[in-house]
């Protein structure tokens, strides 16, 4: 009873009190998280490793007393200098430097005159020859998920700062919506859930969109999260009874559970649900499925089924991974361990294989299967080829990271992170070289330097697109009150 005591089960509370957490203004931003020298600069561009096809890295400097600044930018013997507090840029005169800069350094010198005198700092952004796939797919929402019904699924060109509206409340009686995913990086293979009455999972082939019921009898629920197999035929799924509650304990957010959960597979190409006896036991619960590069294999994350919420610190959940049959839709009763939640004392969710069948990255943290809200949430990396783990120590924040997805060559990956302000998810990307070893993490630019400052939306769950999907929020809509087609 003594667990009970800690964590509030009753959803009306929780959300209550959420919302009176959140309703405070923004007082903390996170200007200067990591910014090194005597110049601070907002958002911390420096020493970051970035792609040459990147928007442009707008910033300002975020001292209290500069007056005024200059601030220049070489490769080689070509230089541009900025002048202005802000330090902003044209995209077309970015995209020529960037492209001049592919596999160099840029050396970057700031002047700041203040109140109390003159600055000088200098600093390194290393480009990439390695590009990043142009397309970013995000949900934009309260950080404290009470509003849930105020909800918007955004696709956006990170080498610009174009943006379309996928899906929003507004043409969707306001419902919730959520888990989008491009299958490899593909814009014209995705798939997102509508919630609600009218709602179901929201296919996209090549521009033709299906809603359809992924539910059949003796499924705890309909399918929550989850990968659609590279060939596209099809899909890998769990279905989740999800228990949202409040901890009592200062510091600590809202908590979300699984109660039960289990695994389907999905045959899109015949209209089917395949539910295998050995991923659906009451005494384990699965959850977070997603293919190997190869399509060979399914990685998921799985507990033993404990009394919650007592036991909630108990919930540690362990990465397995089991062969699949592309040809039938089987999966291997043969189970094996990745990287076991007991024996570190953690639990692991959200493992994502990195395109090119070298990594597999995943999410842990102290226990459970919802991170966002724990700030000691981190990124870890294993080499599906050694089987080793490699350290990503050098780019963990301050608060949760989570919610990573890969770019199509397997050398970025972006993720959502608390860091900083530890209330609002903002995308951060990051250089893999091909030992493993992480650049310095970067936040998606914005055309206004102080964008982030004065955004009142969390970023949640970022996905990377080779492509766009070609969807909006009208072509939605009419999906969304169209029939659905239910699979047997």
């Amino acid at each position: 009873m003594k667990y009970i005591k800690h964590i509030l089960t009753t959803v009306a509370l929780s959300l209550a009190f959420c919302f009176v957490l959140e309703s405070c203004s923004k007082t903390v931003f996170d200007s200067v998280y990591g910014s090194d020298g005597p110049a601070i600069i907002y958002p911390d561009y420096k020493e970051v490793t970035i792609p040459s096809n990147i928007a442009p890295l707008n910033f300002y400097y975020a001292m209290d007393d500069v007056v005024s600044a200059s601030t220049s930018f070489s490769i080689g013997e070509r230089t541009v200098t900025k002048n202005g507090i802000e330090v902003k840029w044209g995209l077309a005169q970015w995209k020529k430097f960037l492209s001049d800069a592919a596999g160099m350094s840029i050396t970057v010198k700031a002047e700041i005159k203040t109140s109390e005198g003159v600055i000088e700092d200098s600093w390194n952004i290393f480009v990439s020859e390695d590009t990043i796939d142009p397309f970013l797919t995000y949900r934009l929402i309260e950080p404290s998920y009470q509003m849930w019904n105020e909800v918007e699924i955004v696709e956006r060109n990170i080498e610009t700062f174009d943006e379309t509206v996928i899906c929003d409340h507004l043409h969707t009686d306001n419902s919730c919506m959520n888990c989008h995913i491009h299958v490899r990086q593909r814009g014209d293979l995705s798939m997102f859930y509508i919630r609600g009455p009218k709602g179901g999972a929201i296919l996209n082939e090549g521009g033709k969109l299906r809603k359809l019921e992924l539910r059949t009898d003796g499924m705890v629920s309909g399918t929550v999260y989850g990968e659609i197999h590279p060939e596209g035929r099809f899909g890998v799924f769990s279905t989740n009874v999800v228990i949202p509650g409040l901890h009592s304990f200062p510091g600590k957010r809202m908590e979300v559970y699984d109660t039960a959960s289990d695994l389907s597979v999905v045959d899109f190409e015949n209209n089917k649900m395949i539910n295998h006896p050995h991923l659906n036991r009451e005494d384990k619960l699965e959850t977070f499925p997603c293919f190997s590069a190869d399509g060979n294999s399914v990685f998921y994350c799985v507990a033993d089924t404990l009394s919650l919420p007592e036991k909630i610190y108990d919930l540690k959940y362990s990465l397995v991974r089991s062969s699949f049959n592309p040809e039938t839709g089987m999966v291997s009763e043969q189970v094996d361990t990745v990287w076991s939640g007991p024996a570190h004392n953690a639990s692991v969710c959200h493992p994502k294989a990195s395109p090119d069948g070298r990594w597999i990255m995943f999410t842990v943290a102290s226990y459970g299967t919802f991170p966002i809200n724990h700030n000691e949430s981190e990124l870890h990396l294993i080499d599906l080829i050694s089987g080793e783990e490699v350290s990503l120590n050098s780019i963990k924040g301050d608060h949760s990271d989570t919610y990573h997805s890969w770019s199509s060559n397997g050398r970025w990956f972006v993720f959502a992170s608390k860091r900083g302000d530890g209330q609002y998810g903002k995308p951060y990307f990051c250089h893999l070289d091909s030992d493993g070893n992480p650049g310095r993490p970067f936040v998606l630019p914005q055309r206004s330097p102080r964008f982030y400052e004065n955004f009142l939306k969390s970023f949640n769950i970022p996905d990377i697109g080779s492509s766009s999907t070609g969807l909006n929020a009208r072509k939605t809509q009419k999906i969304y009150n169209s029939g659905k087609e239910v699979l047997n």
